[in-house]
């Protein structure tokens, strides 16, 4: 992915003033929010196991789960099984784990899952990653291996960073030897022998739904990748710090919260 062309973003004042124009639109409809899980509802913890959506999100999502013309979304890095039992979030929502590679859809009784097929040099070839990666991790504080059904990601959040440079220098480098698939995000580097980015599948998605515009929310490298495939009419929103391609900026989860909320009041 070439690197995202600076801008200076929008405020969230006028994200909100855009989102409630849009709304108004009938033809605008319906309109697809989609939204990265952690840094974006789900404030960052070092361990990834214990994240969570503020409670003002879970409630809001709720709300909007009741609204027409208005799907919700969340598109994240995480492994589908993951996702779904952290992201508390209502029936009909669209769940994109994996960057794109595994999709679901909540219902009342769990997940209406695509499943995803390797073919067995792909399983021999993630095997192969898995081994390679636990290599990297090994005798590194800090540094663990996470395996995903179509990937294997090297994580360095909980280490030092004299030690998680190099762990992460040498994911890359393992990337590049065997052509996998490579995704360097916050503390993360990702292998994949199934390629998939945010931005295709969002805009299969929005395809799919026939959704004139979509808002997409995410504060991860990994993110640009949405923003990149969205167009002048979308919504992109960049949470936190950093050189970004989206048109808006808010500062953390409980921001993008409060967009949500004005989404709400607007639909009712």
């Amino acid at each position: 992915m070439a690197e995202p062309t600076p801008t200076t973003p929008q405020d969230v004042g006028a994200l909100t003033a855009r989102l409630e124009q849009v709304l108004a639109d009938p033809a605008a409809r319906p309109v697809l929010l989609a939204l990265d899980f952690d840094g974006t509802l789900a404030p960052l913890v070092d361990d990834p196991s214990t994240s969570a959506i503020l409670p003002a999100g879970v409630e809001v999502l709720a709300a909007l789960a009741d609204r027409p013309g208005v799907v919700l979304a969340l598109v994240s890095g995480r492994a589908m099984a993951d996702l779904h039992a952290l992201a508390q979030v209502p029936a009909g929502t669209y769940l994109v784990g994996s960057h794109g590679a595994e999709r679901a859809r909540v219902t009342a009784h769990g997940l209406d899952r695509d499943v995803v097929e390797l073919t067995a040099e792909q399983a021999d070839r993630l095997a192969a990653l898995g081994a390679r990666a636990a290599a990297v991790a090994r005798g590194r504080d800090g540094v663990w291996v996470e395996t995903k059904p179509t990937a294997v990601v090297v994580h360095t959040r909980l280490a030092e960073r004299d030690v998680a440079g190099p762990a992460e220098q040498e994911a890359l480098a393992l990337g590049h030897e065997t052509g996998a698939g490579t995704l360097h995000g916050k503390d993360v580097v990702e292998l994949t022998v199934l390629p998939a980015d945010k931005g295709t599948a969002l805009q299969a998605l929005r395809h799919e739904l026939d959704a004139p515009v979509v808002l997409y929310a995410g504060d991860d490298v990994t993110d640009e990748h949405a923003f990149a495939a969205l167009g002048p009419d979308d919504l992109t929103v960049k949470v936190g710090a950093g050189a970004t391609a989206a048109a808006y900026r808010v500062g953390s989860p409980e921001d993008v919260v409060a967009v949500l909320a004005a989404v709400e009041r607007a639909t009712r």
